[in-house]
């Protein structure tokens, strides 16, 4: 039986069923009220939809950006603003192939990060070392560098992109499909795909399709460790034992030839509300047995981060923001990677919340880990009562920072990656919610950890700034920045200018912009 053909671009208005759950993403702070939604399912639809977009006269003066949503997941107003006119959601496109052509395998900009498990891999035995939540969309996750619980053993995402596709939008407000190549001859081409190695979502025109080139293999099996400590056996003492041998252990194994350099954990220091602090940690494995390279190195991670210099650890029973809790995995698991990525595999319930990152280049200070064990509950914020208030500190470095090829991704001496998140129920009638009181913990929090340097993590000393994938309003702001370093140097470095010379090229409207999309470097 055939069926009809699918439009290039389906509208959805006001009136529409559908209207009120794609006029919103993953944060459920932030509700816009488009004229109208377009649901794109091809390169030509967004063509034509941006087309339309940009030449349409705005019904109301004071929403005019056009913004494009792949999974929905950025954390500020960036795509689901007040100020936004039309959306247009490239989610229908979520098709994965080998292309011959350009000899590279083509994801499109609408999958998630499940499409590439669940998909990519079994299609060609080949991962893209991308996040564990598994609804994030690749459009934005990508092109902000993109990393995961393979990226210690194979780096970013960006790392094996070779080519994308990209509807921009030109001086003569016409629109045009351009295909740009790691090794394009026309170097304004060449800018534009380095532009999405790391220059973040929504800055240069509607990303369509992405191509890469030997994905890397993940592991055939893989060991899963998932533990948990109580709260209250804790001191600031053996908190900061904890996080003294977190922090040396990676800074010790920055190899990713090894299995030590290879393994990833990620330590959720919930506020102490929740009752407990969670570790999960992974590391490719052929075997249990101790004389296994993987089951090494992950009991050696345990011997030392897990010692009897802090409180015994039990199963992990509960789970931490967004990820699902494993709650039989406190001796080290054998499984298929894949089945391990399924078990990891959360993003949490869409409710309202507040981000921040830094990237962390060689093991805390005695004065971060003070503010930390302060404000999680101990000294400051004690009758807070979120137990979804968290630090999470992830792995880093090793594959990341041995990078084949320049990228728009800067920060690659890191060893640790920080993310501070805090999540709550949107506000309603009968429930007005705690959105201050969150907002609070989360800025006095991030602020305390970096008081030396600005209430920032500034480029230099033991940080190495921001991660645009995780954006924060915030560093805008001379109230909670008061570091030298604007935002675009604490997520970009050098790479900046650059980036600012790619935007005047291929984007010379700025149709794409929000608080914090890159600026051009030509006047108005």
């Amino acid at each position: 039986m055939s069926h009809p053909p699918v439009p290039p671009a389906i509208t959805v208005n006001p009136p529409d069923v559908r209207y009120p759950a794609l006029s919103r993403g993953f944060n459920q702070r932030w509700i816009a009220q488009p004229e109208y939604v377009r649901m794109v399912t091809s390169a030509q639809g967004a063509v034509t939809a941006l087309s339309e977009a940009i030449n349409q006269v705005p019904e109301d003066d004071a929403r005019t950006r056009v913004t494009v949503r792949s999974g929905g997941h950025c954390y500020e107003d960036f795509v689901c603003g007040d100020d936004v006119r039309v959306i247009l959601d490239v989610s229908p496109m979520c098709d994965m192939y080998y292309d011959p052509a350009l000899e590279a395998w083509c994801v499109e900009a609408g999958a998630t990060n499940w499409h590439a498990y669940s998909h990519l891999y079994p299609l060609s035995g080949r991962a893209l070392p991308g996040g564990s939540c598994y609804s994030v969309g690749l459009g934005g996750h990508i092109t902000g560098g993109g990393y995961g619980l393979l990226s210690r053993q194979a780096g970013l995402t960006v790392d094996y992109l070779y080519a994308v596709e990209v509807a921009v939008v030109t001086e003569a407000r016409t629109v045009e499909l351009v295909t740009a190549t790691r090794d394009d001859p026309d170097p304004d081409r060449r800018d534009l795909w380095w532009a999405h190695t790391g220059g973040g979502g929504g800055n240069f025109g509607v990303v369509t399709r992405f191509w890469f080139r030997d994905p890397p293999v993940p592991p055939r099996k893989v060991l899963l460790t998932a533990r948990s400590w109580k709260w209250d056996d804790f001191d600031r003492d053996s908190f900061t034992r904890l996080l003294d041998a977190y922090g040396a252990w990676f800074a010790d194994h920055q190899n990713p030839a090894t299995a030590t350099g290879r393994l990833f954990a990620l330590l959720a220091l919930n506020h102490r509300a929740a009752g407990t602090i969670n570790l999960t940690v992974q590391v490719d494995a052929e075997s249990d047995d101790d004389d296994d390279e993987g089951t090494a190195a992950m009991l050696d991670f345990l011997q030392a981060v897990d010692s009897d210099s802090v409180p015994d650890s039990g199963p992990m029973l509960y789970s931490a923001a967004e990820h699902a809790a494993v709650p039989d995995a406190w001796s080290p698991r054998l499984m298929p990677w894949l089945t391990a990525t399924q078990a990891l595999n959360g993003s949490g319930q869409n409710r309202c919340g507040k981000y921040k990152s830094a990237y962390v280049r060689r093991p805390f200070t005695g004065a971060q880990i003070d503010a930390m064990w302060a404000y999680l509950g101990n000294e400051h914020y004690k009758h807070y009562k979120n137990k979804e208030a968290l630090i999470q500190i992830d792995s880093y470095g090793s594959a990341i920072n041995a990078t084949p090829r320049d990228t728009a991704a800067p920060q690659r001496d890191s060893i640790m990656k920080m993310q501070y998140q805090v999540y709550w129920n949107r506000p309603t009638d009968e429930d007005p919610g705690d959105e201050a009181e969150n907002l609070a913990w989360i800025r006095d929090t991030y602020q305390a950890t970096f008081a030396d340097t600005g209430g920032v993590p500034i480029i230099g000393g033991n940080t190495d700034g921001c991660y645009i994938n995780y954006p924060d309003v915030d560093l805008s702001d001379p109230d909670w920045n008061t570091s030298d370093q604007p935002w675009s140097k604490l997520y970009y470095k050098n790479a900046y200018p650059r980036l600012q010379r790619v935007k005047a090229r291929w984007d010379p409207l700025n149709v794409f912009r929000n608080a914090q999309s890159i600026e051009s470097d030509v006047p108005d």
